[in-house]
């Protein structure tokens, strides 16, 4: 039987690419982002308990109340913007699966989205499924700074959308009050809607406060706001995120989503609901836990002969190797896991058109052992 692809830029993920080169060479992985601990010991005792009540049967299609009304409180409390559990919020399994719908439902054959390069690489291949086309602006680089001029410039009347992610993977640049400005102004120009990726909206350093559009009252009214537990958690395997979205665009947002997945796995969501409404702390805590880390990684790799870049939030080190080697970053990976047993991700897997670079993205979603192993073999590199 003949298969005509849909996709036919894409393959495997690097991340998978990466994380099977660094088990077949029992290599560090600071290539995939994910923690290697667990979430806290309360939240998985009540995914047990939840499961053991028996409260595995569909949920509700849009999530359970408890969990939705403690995703709208928390959004309260740290953004000022009230939201409506029934009609605004929706869970999801995962963020990707919240990026898909938003782009399934607004993007048609012809139609475009602006998205920002170096982007996560779930965007373009949800956009290409739907007819439409990618239109890849580059950040500026050394910071990976938005240039809005150029994003202004890519719009035209056939631009459905634009996709942003603050705090920013794979870089950890965030945006100012001024880039919600900025953002905002070329939304109305062009009629268009805002699909904000807010997975790292916790995780931000140097007493920075997280940019959500949400704090945006005009860019509230025309987004999509993506967020996801995993991150917040400790707990990337579980794949549950959530939607937040003014009432008619929730709507239509659902419309996909009740065919896609229709409803998230019950006792987790039950889980997540529990640890939100008991221990707000978590997530108030984790910028200081995870600057602890960035820092740590940081003073562990001062022996190296990498360049560190700065990072501002999420839990990605992007280090210049252009000392160490004059190799392509995809071969310097691979290098680099074989040679001397350290998983990377190649920056150029997040771009259309890569510049002239020497970069790779570590993770220090780590414990102190672990990063201090891959410290050790990079300082020898």
């Amino acid at each position: 039987m003949r298969i005509d692809t849909k996709l036919p830029k894409v393959g495997t993920t690097i991340f998978t690419v990466m994380s099977q080169l660094a088990a077949e060479h029992k290599a560090v992985n600071l290539g995939q982002g994910f923690p290697d601990f667990d979430g806290p010991e309360r939240m998985r005792a009540a995914l047990a308990r939840a499961a053991n009540e028996g409260k595995n049967q569909y949920s509700a299609m849009a999530g359970i109340p408890k969990l939705r009304e403690q995703i709208a409180l928390k959004t309260e409390r740290l953004y000022a913007h009230k939201v409506n559990p029934d009609t605004e919020v929706t869970v999801t399994s995962g963020a990707t699966e919240a990026l898909f719908c938003a782009i399934a439902l607004l993007v048609r054959p012809g139609d475009e989205v602006v998205v920002l390069d170096p982007c996560y690489d779930c965007y373009e291949p949800a956009i290409e499924l739907n007819g439409g086309r990618a239109v890849h602006v580059p950040l500026t680089l050394p910071d990976f700074s938005i240039d809005w001029a150029r994003v202004n410039e890519a719009c035209t009347s056939r631009t459905r959308a634009i996709i942003v992610n603050s705090p920013h993977n794979p870089s950890g640049s965030v945006f100012s009050p001024a880039d919600l400005d900025a953002l905002a102004e070329i939304a109305r120009r062009h009629d268009i809607a805002v699909i904000s990726d807010e997975v790292y909206e916790h995780i931000i350093f140097d007493g920075r406060r997280h940019q959500s559009v949400l704090l945006h009252p005009e860019l509230a009214e025309r987004s999509f706001v993506i967020s996801s537990f995993g991150k917040t958690y400790h707990c990337t395997g579980w794949k549950v995120g959530y939607c937040i979205a003014p009432p008619a665009l929730s709507n239509e947002f659902r419309k996909v989503h009740q065919y896609v997945t229709f409803c998230t796995f019950q006792p987790v969501q039950w889980a997540l609901a529990e640890i939100l409404e008991s221990d707000p702390q978590h997530y108030l805590d984790l910028p200081a836990f995870y600057q602890d880390k960035r820092d740590r990684f940081a003073a562990l790799m001062a022996q190296s002969r990498f360049d560190l870049l700065p990072v501002a939030g999420a839990y990605f080190q992007i280090v210049d190797y252009a000392r160490i080697s004059d190799r392509d970053d995809l071969s310097f990976c691979e290098w680099l896991t074989r040679e001397h047993g350290v998983a990377a991700i190649p920056v150029s897997a997040f771009y259309e058109t890569p510049p002239e670079m020497r970069l790779i993205r570590f993770c220090f979603a780590k414990t102190d052992p672990t990063l201090v192993l891959a410290a050790e073999k990079l300082a020898r590199v």
